[in-house]
C-alpha cells in the first residue's frame, strides 16, 4: 500500500448528468471512492452519497478514486445486468482527457502492452509480457504547453490503472499521479485524468447514447 494515502474525500454536492428510471449518471469528484475502502475511514465513496438520496442506484463500473468523470449507475437489477454486459463485451465506449508531463512526440498513436499487478508494490500495476493481460489504448493530442501535453486516450481494454500504466511506459506519466508519477510531475494538486464521455446502448430502449462530464482542468 502506499504508506501516505490520506483519504480526504471532497465535501461537494452530488453531480447528476442524466437520470431517468433505469440509469443514474454522475459526475465523479477527484479524491471521491467510487465504492467503500477496505480500511477504516474508507466508507464515505460515490456510491454511499447516491444511495443516500436515490435508494435504488446500483452499482455498474469504477472509476479510481483520484480520477473523476462520467460514471454511470443502473436503477434495476436488469438494468444492471444489461449494463454489465455493455462493459463486458466491450460495447462501452470511454474516452478521458489527461495532462501528461513533457512533449509527447508526434499526433496520435495506439499503445499495446499487457498489465498485470506489480504484487510486492500494491496497488501499483506494471508491463509484463510473460504475466500480463491484454490491454490496449489510443492516444491523440489534443493541446501542448511548455513542459507538458493535453492527450486525449480511448482505451479498448478495462484494466486496473491502465492509462496511468500505459502513458507512464511512454515516458509522459500523467501529472499529479501519485502512484506513477516523481518529482515535479508528481506536483500537481491531482491526478489530471478526467472521464469525459461514456457511450453505450440505454438498458430500456437498447439506443445508443453518450454521456459527458466537462474537464474541471
Amino acid at each position: 500500500m502506499i504508506p501516505d494515502f490520506v483519504y480526504a474525500p471532497p465535501d461537494v454536492p452530488l453531480m447528476i448528468l442524466h437520470e431517468d428510471r433505469h440509469i443514474l449518471v454522475l459526475d465523479k469528484p477527484a479524491g471521491l471512492l467510487s465504492v467503500p475502502g477496505k480500511l477504516e475511514g474508507r466508507q464515505d465513496c460515490l456510491l454511499s452519497r447516491l444511495q443516500a438520496a436515490r435508494w435504488d442506484a446500483l452499482l455498474v463500473h469504477r472509476l479510481d478514486c483520484d480520477t473523476s468523470g462520467v460514471m454511470i449507475f443502473a436503477r434495476t437489477k436488469a438494468a444492471q445486468g444489461f449494463l454489465g454486459q455493455e462493459f463486458e463485451q466491450r460495447r462501452a465506449q470511454k474516452t478521458y482527457v489527461a495532462r501528461v508531463w513533457g512533449d509527447v512526440p508526434g499526433d496520435s498513436g495506439h499503445i499495446d502492452l499487457p498489465l498485470c499487478a506489480d504484487w510486492p508494490n500494491r496497488p501499483r500495476q506494471m508491463v509484463s509480457h510473460e504475466h500480463g493481460r491484454p490491454a490496449q489504448t489510443d492516444w491523440q493530442v489534443i493541446g501542448r504547453s511548455p513542459g507538458e501535453t493535453r492527450v486525449r486516450l480511448t482505451p479498448h481494454t478495462g484494466r486496473s490503472h491502465q492509462l496511468r500504466v500505459h502513458m507512464l511506459a511512454l515516458g509522459h506519466p500523467i501529472l499529479g499521479d501519485p502512484i506513477y508519477a516523481e518529482g515535479p510531475a508528481r506536483d500537481a494538486p491531482r491526478l489530471m485524468l478526467h472521464a469525459e464521455t461514456l457511450s453505450l446502448h440505454h438498458p430500456a430502449t437498447q439506443d445508443r447514447v453518450t454521456f459527458s462530464a466537462p474537464v474541471p482542468f
